[in-house]
């Protein structure tokens, strides 16, 4: 079996998405997908990827891997990390199908057949509109109409009314950043108490409506200072969150230990973390207490397996990313399924119901609170056909 072209495919409506399907002499076809960036992923998957990856055995993906690793841009995840990731998904997504396996069992099995989900309480326009994570881009409606889950807004409003719908759905942790719009207004460096103080309500109405029964799970993007950071943990911990995501930028280790020991409250560490190397030095100095990564940029299944396998020797657990698109997310359900240590899904119901559905034709299975993975072959899903035909769409192959 060989590959002979690799398609990409990017719609207007979803600026920040970019889609790749690898095409074999045999028929079977693997999908991936990537956030951010697309358009450079786009022109680096033609340019630097393609001329290696055509004509290749798609079964080698250790081998691929380590020949994609680029002379420049392999420590973060940026654009090589971002389009490597894709054909690595894509690439597990061929074994399944060739070999007639769900992606579960192609990672080594299962060892649970359901994870619980957190649910990101973002809106059905969330970090759509530009390639950047920022207030301006979170996509609130003037008039909220596109469904019953735009929950970012709720959980600035009505976030204990937030709290029990979830609870009514089965979802037992919710994550929320109010505290964004004042890390942007003096760029990390300042939060006065009269403003934590605001800052902390929701947590507080949470808290006062539905008690311990909800797992409260604290994001703030990598956007504040150390001082700014230790003033909030400090004043979270009252509440109990299950864990603080990003306080601060992931580059920075000492000032992250510093944090850690300042607060009782585990950090979660990080998303924005690209190969193992990244991983191997947060571990080594004993910083998180969760381990985060996404499939779409830390290197895709492949080096998914070894962060997670690094973790587990460090008695942590792992829950991967999404709130980026339905590829990713279905690769990460068949991910934690196969994996001992993983400890919860990200999950972003406004997207699960509302977008996501207009992009692929099988999502994996939700129900009270659990999510499992889909049994047909690879991935189980395929992008939906009309995609190709839409006029916004922007398509490129090389064979």
């Amino acid at each position: 079996m060989r590959i002979v072209a690799l398609e990409t495919l990017r719609l207007n409506e979803f600026p920040n998405l970019l889609w790749v399907r690898l095409h074999t002499d045999k028929g079977y076809v693997g999908i991936g997908e990537t956030f951010f960036g697309a358009q450079a992923v786009e022109s680096y998957l033609h340019e630097s990827v393609a001329p290696y990856l055509l004509g290749q055995d798609p079964r080698d993906i250790q081998r691929h891997a380590r020949a994609l690793r680029q002379y420049v841009g392999f420590c973060g995840t940026g654009v090589e990390q971002r389009g490597n990731s894709a054909i690595d998904l894509a690439l597990w997504d061929l074994i399944g199908r060739a070999t007639g396996q769900p992606l579960y069992q192609a990672l080594g099995g299962r060892v649970r057949t359901e994870i619980p989900v957190y649910n990101t309480c973002a809106g059905y326009r969330y970090i759509r509109a530009q390639p950047r994570q920022a207030v301006e881009n979170w996509g609130l409606p003037e008039n909220p109409s596109e469904g019953p889950y735009e929950d970012l807004e709720a959980f600035l409003t009505r976030p204990d009314a937030l709290a029990r719908d979830l609870l009514a759905m089965g979802i037992r942790a919710m994550k929320i950043w109010p505290f964004d719009p004042e890390a942007e207004r003096t760029n990390g460096q300042f939060l006065s108490l009269s403003d934590l103080e605001r800052c902390l309500e929701p947590f507080q109405r949470i808290r006062a409506t539905v008690g311990q029964e909800m797992e409260l799970l604290v994001e703030l993007h990598g956007l504040w200072n150390l001082p700014m950071a230790v003033r909030i943990a400090r004043a979270l911990e009252p509440l109990k969150p299950l864990w603080i995501e990003d306080p601060l930028r992931s580059d920075d280790l000492d000032a992250l230990a510093t944090l850690a020991r300042a607060t009782p409250i585990p950090l979660a560490l990080s998303e924005t973390l690209g190969p193992r190397s990244a991983f191997r030095q947060l571990l080594e100095q004993r910083i998180p207490g969760f381990i985060l990564f996404d499939l779409g940029w830390c290197g895709g299944p492949t080096e998914a397996r070894a962060i997670a396998a690094m973790a587990e020797a460090y008695q942590l657990p792992v829950a991967p990313h999404d709130c980026t698109g339905p590829i990713v997310l279905t690769g990460s359900v068949h991910f934690s399924l196969s994996i001992p240590n993983s400890f919860i899904q990200e999950f972003v119901r406004a997207f699960y119901f509302g977008w996501y559905q207009e992009i692929v034709t099988n999502l994996p299975p939700f129900a009270n609170g659990l999510i499992s993975a889909p049994e047909e072959a690879g991935l189980g899903t395929d992008l939906r056909p009309e995609l190709w035909e839409r006029s916004d769409a922007h398509i490129r192959i090389s064979h």
